[in-house]
């Protein structure tokens, strides 16, 4: 994997058709992590924020346990192909007692009675929050897309 890839945990498919995720409502979030611990694989059976992730999260000034609430999310079809996206990108702005060791960032649903994650992204770190914003922009044909096949 390198540097700013994008990968949906496989278990996400099988949330979304047990209506786990409310792409349309659900509040979201991304959350940064290091390496200490677990590292994200597409294949992590049952992705949970608790209980997989947040106890690699980093913290400093300028970054708020929990990480970032995206700001609006929005969900679009068009011919069997529906897109997740986000209205804006999440920024964390410079700090000179900010997280040095930024490795992942983890998206999630906050509204979830487990906090599933959606998938990572990787930061290619360490990325230090003491060396410049560290910055999320969701590429421009969304966050992630589901498509119906016959």
């Amino acid at each position: 994997m390198a540097r700013n890839d994008w990968v949906t945990f496989e278990e996400f498919s099988l949330d979304l058709a047990n209506g786990v995720h409310n792409l349309g409502s659900d509040t979201f979030k991304v959350a940064l992590i290091d390496n200490t611990d677990t590292e994200p694989v597409a294949g992590t059976a049952e992705p949970e924020w608790a209980d997989d992730f947040s106890g690699n999260e980093v913290s400093g000034t300028g970054y708020t346990a929990g990480g970032a609430t995206l700001s609006g999310t929005s969900t679009a079809e068009a011919a069997g192909v529906t897109t997740f996206d986000d209205t804006g990108n999440v920024t964390w702005s410079q700090n000179g007692a900010g997280p040095t060791n930024i490795y992942w960032a983890i998206l999630y649903n906050d509204s979830a009675a487990s906090k599933e994650c959606v998938g990572f992204l990787d930061m290619g770190g360490p990325v230090s929050l003491q060396d410049g914003d560290v910055s999320i922009t969701w590429n421009a044909s969304g966050i992630l897309t589901v498509t119906v096949s016959a």
